[in-house]
């Protein structure tokens, strides 16, 4: 038994350091852009990488685990064993070599880590090849070389330590529990831990410098995770030729000169963002016994700028965060984020105010490195993120991450501390207590739904109040809005009209003129073109973003879930089933509406597509 588990740690362990060799190895290919990074830097790419590093070597030794359970109760003998794992060692040595190889010589062309962009290619291999020099080739053909050598080199001694033991019947159940519980461990490896997020691209970005971020990255994971999913079909969701399509996107623009009215004493305000975890509009708006479930919103909101007919782009806080953030919708089946080649060239607040100035920060209780969260903010302009990996409160935290009672009075601190600075800036802040389970220290109402809302209202209250008695208030344009709705009542289901109804409320010091109602039907992915144009600053580059105060354009909202889509706009609204290819339910036109929908769902497939 002894000599079995040995045998699976040895491999997991030598697999572990042979991936981690490939950081140094990395940074040394491309010296000249390592060179600029500091030493703490560096050994950030190592100790950072060493997660993904770990996965793909509990992937390695996952087959022979196996094996050694099976030799519990098959008799395999000494010399068969060898064999075996000596053909399987040959076999992963040649295929992760060539992986590591195909990506060293690729990222000096492509500036991303192998994934499955290069699968289209291997169609087509001798015009892949003629775009290739001989002074491509031969480095990384030595290198593939070198590389196998030395995993076949360091995996094979491992093989001796097999012996072919006769054991009892019970201590072959000891010897089964023993590699089972062995195999465990190799999971939660697989897994990437015991976070709420398992293992993805996003866990090994540490830096607002992309190239540490991909230096840190396993090159092998990145290929099997991408190459995993299949989402992106070309002939999904083609509903018109390109040309109709084109036509019918274009009626929902307009090429008229801007028409907007200015609303912000100041172009250049302070610009802090809070996103509302899962906070719709039927928990904002709810009432027990005549008490209001979120009294500081409503207060807030009747203070300030309010949109009425602002509607989710999702149901999932990733997609969400794209579409707030970026001003870029959510498809019915893909989160971008998952993609980071394709979320890193997304426009995005972020970018466009980094470029104009400002400092850029994120804040989160929880763990941002769910669903790549951590890369696609880097990627897109943030300078800085703060998850609970980097904060050390003495409070419990839930199964997400630390509560809303300590993160905001900590990210009240962080914007009065750059409103002390004479750089602008654009902070984001996403809540986190009112998302399931709802578990929350406050007793305000007996439905945890509510209750967890009652609380997150509290909080936020509190810290926009004492925002509000500083100095910092005069220069701040503070935009709460919901990443998405949730089941509240539980009868409504993802997707639907009444689920899809958020809030978005501008207040603040920046803010010029009283109290207003905005009844303009719009999107969470309106908030990108509408930001920018109070600012003076341009979205040219996103076609799918509407200034919400430009009368010029035709106003409307989109939303996608589990392969179905909705529009609405002020003439009716429409869900369609794209699986099914059918009306779930309507008001109005919702023929001309489904036409539209299904124009921006084939456009925006395609832009994913092409990114």
């Amino acid at each position: 038994m002894l000599r079995k588990i040995l045998l699976t740690a040895a491999l997991y362990l030598s697999s572990v350091v042979l991936m981690a060799l490939q950081k140094p190895l990395f940074l040394a290919w491309y010296s000249s852009r390592a060179a600029e990074a500091s030493a703490s830097e560096l050994w950030g790419v190592l100790a950072n990488g060493l997660l993904l590093d770990s996965t793909v070597a509990a992937y390695v030794t996952a087959l022979p685990w196996l094996v050694m359970l099976l030799a519990v109760w098959v008799p395999i003998s000494e010399q068969v064993m060898s064999r075996l794992l000596k053909g399987y060692f040959a076999v992963m040595a040649i295929l992760l070599s060539l992986l590591v190889a195909v990506d060293m010589g690729l990222f000096r062309h492509w500036d991303f880590r192998l994934d499955s962009t290069i699968l289209p290619y291997l169609a087509t291999p001798k015009e892949a090849a003629a775009s290739l020099t001989w002074g491509d080739v031969w480095p990384t053909t030595l290198l593939f070389v070198i590389y196998a050598a030395l995993l076949y080199a360091a995996w094979c001694p491992i093989t001796k330590i097999y012996r072919r033991v006769k054991q009892s019947l019970n201590a072959r159940i000891g010897s089964t529990l023993a590699l089972l519980l062995t195999g465990g461990l190799l999971f939660l490896a697989i897994r990437g831990g015991v976070d709420t997020a398992p293992a993805n691209v996003s866990k090994v970005y540490f830096s607002d410098n992309m190239f540490l971020n991909q230096a840190a990255t396993n090159p092998i994971f990145s290929f099997l995770s991408s190459a995993a999913r299949s989402e992106l079909k070309a002939d999904d969701y083609r509903y018109f030729s390109v040309e109709e399509c084109a036509e019918i996107f274009s009626t929902l623009s307009t090429d008229a000169p801007a028409q907007t009215e200015q609303l912000l004493k100041t172009d250049r305000p302070n610009v802090v963002l809070i996103m509302l975890e899962s906070l719709g509009r039927t928990v904002l708006d709810e009432t027990i016994d005549g008490k209001a479930v979120a009294p500081n919103l409503q207060r807030i909101k009747s203070e300030g700028l309010w949109f009425e007919n602002m509607f989710a782009n999702s149901y999932r806080t990733d997609r969400g965060t794209v579409a707030v953030m970026s001003g870029y919708p959510a498809h019915p089946v893909v989160s971008v984020m998952k993609y980071p080649k394709k979320a890193h060239t997304l426009p995005s607040i972020a970018r466009s105010l980094r470029s104009a100035g400002y400092a850029t920060s994120f804040m989160y209780g929880g763990d941002a490195n769910f669903t790549n969260t951590i890369s696609y903010l880097y990627g897109t302009g943030v300078e800085r993120i703060t998850d609970k990996a980097q904060m050390h409160f003495d409070a419990p935290t839930n199964e997400w991450g630390y509560a809303d009672d300590v993160v905001c009075p900590y990210f009240a601190d962080e914007v009065l501390r750059l409103s002390a600075e004479e750089k602008p800036f654009f902070a984001t802040l996403l809540t986190l207590s009112s998302h399931e389970p709802f578990d929350v220290p406050y007793e305000a109402f007996e439905n945890k739904i509510l209750n967890s809302v009652a609380y997150t209202d509290h909080c936020v209250g509190a810290m926009i109040d004492r925002w509000r008695e500083s100095p910092a208030w005069d220069d701040m344009l503070i935009i709460l809005i919901a990443d998405h709705g949730m089941p509240y009542p539980e009868r409504l289901t993802t997707g639907s009209l009444e689920r899809q109804r958020i809030p978005m409320i501008w207040t603040g010091g920046a803010l010029k003129g009283g109290p207003q109602v905005v009844d303009t039907f719009c999107s969470q992915a309106d908030l990108e073109a509408t930001l920018l144009s109070q600012m003076g600053l341009s979205d040219s580059d996103n076609i799918f973003s509407r200034d919400i105060f430009n009368p010029a354009i035709p106003h409307h909202a989109f939303w996608s879930y589990n392969n179905a889509f909705g529009v609405i706009d002020a003439d009716g609204y429409v869900v369609y089933d794209c699986t099914r290819d059918a009306v779930i339910a309507s008001e109005g036109q919702s023929e001309e509406l489904a036409r539209r929908g299904k124009a921006i769902l084939q456009t925006l497939h395609q832009d994913i597509r092409s990114r």
